[in-house]
């Protein structure tokens, strides 16, 4: 298991591609999965400064047993929303829709949920096995326009090596 982080410069690529080898070392040999999932979060807000990075995974609601919700895992920044209902906000909508969201500026997301006034641009990413999400990685940041397709690609590519 690596236990340090290489920072580096360079374009978003490179810095993911750097990246992307030390999480797997990281998780791997790892079973318990909110060890890993706490140090998916801390590499990425190590890496980038983001705002809040955070997983929510799926599980049953408090209020009824029939139901699922998105209730807060592992993360890294302020404080945030304990529970999201399917549908509901950015983490909300990627889960119904299972597909990753890129928001260039949250004040223009219909039904955005503000746990932070300081977010300003969001990309959630589902975790899907199987065809069932069991999760989404969400990532804040205080600048506009901050994520990309580049970030979904290997964001997700880290979410894909996740052992769920």
């Amino acid at each position: 298991m690596a236990e340090d982080l290489r920072i580096i410069q360079g374009s978003k690529a490179e810095i993911y591609q750097s990246l992307i080898p030390q999480i797997k070392a990281l998780i791997e040999g790892e079973p318990d999965g909110v060890a890993n999932l706490a140090n998916v979060c801390a590499a990425l807000k190590e890496q980038f400064g983001w705002l809040w990075v955070g997983f929510y995974l799926v599980r049953a609601s408090v209020s009824n047993a029939a139901e699922e919700e998105l209730v807060l895992g592992p993360f890294q920044g302020p404080v945030a929303c304990t529970r999201i209902k399917k549908g509901r906000g950015v983490c909300g909508t990627a889960w119904q829709e299972s597909r990753t969201l890129i928001v260039e500026d949250v004040e223009n997301f219909p039904g955005h949920i503000a746990c932070s006034s300081l977010s300003r641009s969001e990309i959630v990413v589902p975790i899907i096995r199987e065809n069932t999400v069991l999760g989404v990685l969400d990532v804040d940041s205080e600048a506009l326009a901050q994520f990309d397709e580049t970030d979904m690609l290997y964001l997700e590519e880290i979410i894909s090596a996740l052992p769920f």
